[in-house]
């Protein structure tokens, strides 16, 4: 609870937080634009804008417009925070495995081209150098329109959009830096290319504070603008440039002793090692995205918004706009050409069995998130802001919002056929234990007629399982020895983790003799120690009879038994490990032993209240 803040305030910033607020609030911004620079104190909206401010540094002075300091300096922060989500998907997300990636890839190319190739049919001989208007996605405003016209669930196709925007808003920000750059000054250029080796060499030399990489970016972004080149170049580089990694066990420990040593002596410079420590266990790249994400989604872009979306319709300007092949160049490439290139690009990469779509995901969840790709809106109007003028550029920006509209009807007409006609009521992952619990074959502590189960699928290298943190210790006292079901199965990740399937079958080769639950706890105690001769040294250590655990490391049954529970976690929509079922429903979010308690609470209570209607 915010002290000195009206619920109704916290209400409404909450709701703005979330991806179909935020594009309710640009949608909002830009009828506010539209409606100001059409109404008498229009000439307010152009003065407001052409005020110039001007910061400097001894001689060094930069003058600028407001608007040019939204699209030359704001929105550097935007195509910054792109390309620590590229880095990211590179490096922990989707991007990371190759046939998940290829098709979003495949897809999101044939998604630039195909626009820039219809736009230059329609408008090429009026205004060709306007085809980059139609290459780029509205990120915020294409998952904004997802939550609200796509399917119920859609994590899965959020993920295969978000990677396709990832490419579309690459090729638009190098097509920026390079088509739309007029002329270069040399020396504050190779001033910025200084910058990004610096930054380079910071992240080579695993810098895990940001205060050396923000000070690097903003002398990037003073001399790419000074060099001519457009900054929003500098800020994707820069972002593709900053470490992103999966947080690591041991700067996990380490924050956590340091945690200890505060609360064993609450004193400022522990509280300070606290700080310290906690940032030095999250990437740098993380750390940013997270700081940066909500003030790019609620201020920069919207002011973007305002800034560029205000075009004076009045005095047949929206007559010659809707007769003018600029403005349908602008529309079709949008709509039609995001629809047709995403659709069969994704068709054809499948077709040539280069990748697979996600799963859960469907054509008509492809299609109708091609449809909605047609919203370019942000990088739409800054490409016009600098490749067109006067009317041209105010036909082209009255195409971008008919483009908006029709993106929007179109993909909530497709999403409802994929619904209707061919049973797409989700695009995500399944939520339900595929198979029930068996206690003749599945391991488990604790009450076995107790009324909550928590099922955790597992690998034994994977420093954040419930065994592996402690846990499952938190959830036994809260509960009580006989209080829940803790029930696990195996689900080694063999990309990763190479040593965990021959753990899995030490842990089974244990079970039995009856002793899987020694053999699993051993296990994740020497996690960095699996290597087979360390597992027999672990079977002497809990007195097993070493001649049947070597038969039974041989058995194809429990080989089996192995792949059968990872065919039940990939059934059951288990995307790495941990994850977590809670009553047969896979529990989202964080996996923390507070979090799953609350999560089996909020169950109970829902199950109350359908028992009393």
């Amino acid at each position: 609870m915010h002290k000195n803040k009206p619920d109704w305030v916290r209400v409404v910033a909450d709701r703005l937080r979330t991806e179909s607020g935020s594009a309710l609030l640009l949608v909002a911004v830009s009828v506010v634009a539209l409606i100001w620079a059409n109404t008498p104190w229009s000439e307010s909206y152009t003065s407001l804008w052409e005020t110039h401010a001007t910061i400097g540094v001894g001689s060094l002075n930069i003058d600028m417009s407001l608007h040019h300091w939204v699209n030359d300096g704001l929105m550097v922060v935007f195509f910054f925070l792109i390309g620590l989500e590229v880095r990211q998907e590179f490096a922990v997300g989707a991007l990371r495995d190759r046939r998940q990636a290829l098709v979003p890839l495949i897809a999101g190319v044939a998604g630039v081209a195909l626009p820039a190739l219809i736009y230059l049919a329609i408008a090429g001989r009026t205004a060709p150098e306007g085809w980059g208007a139609v290459i780029g996605t509205d990120t915020a405003f294409l998952l904004g329109a997802l939550a609200l016209v796509g399917p119920r669930m859609s994590s899965q196709l959020r993920v295969f959009l978000l990677t396709l925007t990832v490419v579309d808003d690459f090729l638009a920000v190098a097509i920026i830096g390079i088509v739309y750059t007029e002329s270069v000054q040399w020396v504050p250029l190779i001033l910025a290319v200084v910058c990004l080796a610096l930054i380079f060499l910071l992240a080579r030399a695993n810098e895990w504070r940001s205060t050396p990489y923000v000070v690097l970016i903003v002398l990037l972004w003073a001399a790419t603008l000074l060099s001519g080149v457009h900054p929003s170049l500098a800020g994707m580089a820069a972002g593709l440039l900053i470490p992103a990694a999966a947080p690591e066990r041991d700067d996990v420990v380490r924050a956590k002793q340091l945690f200890r040593d505060y609360w064993q002596s609450p004193r400022a410079d522990a509280a300070r090692n606290v700080r310290l420590g906690l940032a030095k266990s999250i990437s740098v790249n993380e750390r940013l995205h997270d700081v940066l994400r909500s003030p790019v989604s609620l201020v920069i872009v919207p002011l973007f918004a305002l800034a560029n979306a205000g075009v004076d319709l009045r005095g047949g300007v929206l007559f010659e706009a809707l007769t003018s092949p600029i403005t349908w160049g602008v529309v079709a490439g949008l709509v039609i050409g995001k629809f047709a290139g995403i659709g069969i690009g994704s068709w054809a990469a499948v077709r040539a069995k280069l990748g697979t779509l996600p799963q859960g995901v469907g054509v008509g969840s492809v299609l109708g998130g091609a449809a909605l790709s047609g919203i370019g809106f942000t990088m739409s109007l800054l490409i016009i802001s600098l490749a067109l003028e006067g009317e041209v550029a105010q036909q082209a920006i009255v195409g971008v919002i008919i483009a908006m509209i029709l993106s929007w009807v179109l993909g909530w007409l497709v999403f409802t056929f994929a619904r209707v006609k061919l049973g797409e009521t989700t695009a995500d992952l399944p939520t339900t234990l595929a198979d029930p619990i068996d206690l003749e074959r599945d391991h488990y502590l604790g009450d076995p007629d107790a009324q909550d189960t928590i099922v955790e699928y597992l690998d034994f290298e994977c420093p954040f399982c419930a065994t592996a943190t402690g846990m499952w210790m938190d959830l036994r006292d809260h509960y009580g020895i006989d209080g829940g079901r803790y029930v696990v199965r195996h689900f080694p990740l063999e990309d990763y983790h190479p040593r965990a399937f021959d753990a899995a079958i030490a842990a089974e080769a244990a079970a039995r003799q009856g002793k899987f639950w020694e053999m699993h706890n051993v296990l994740f105690a020497n996690q960095d120690r699996l290597e087979a001769e360390h597992l027999r040294g672990y079977a002497e250590d809990i007195e097993l009879d070493l001649e049947q655990f070597d038969r039974d490391l041989l058995s194809e049954e429990i080989v089996e038994h192995i792949r059968s529970d990872m065919r039940s976690a990939i059934e059951s929509g288990a995307g790495g490990t941990p994850t977590f079922f809670l009553n047969d429903h896979r529990h989202k979010g964080a996996h923390d032993a507070r979090s799953l308690i609350a999560a089996l609470e909020a169950q109970r209570r829902e199950s109350a209240v359908r028992r009393r209607s």
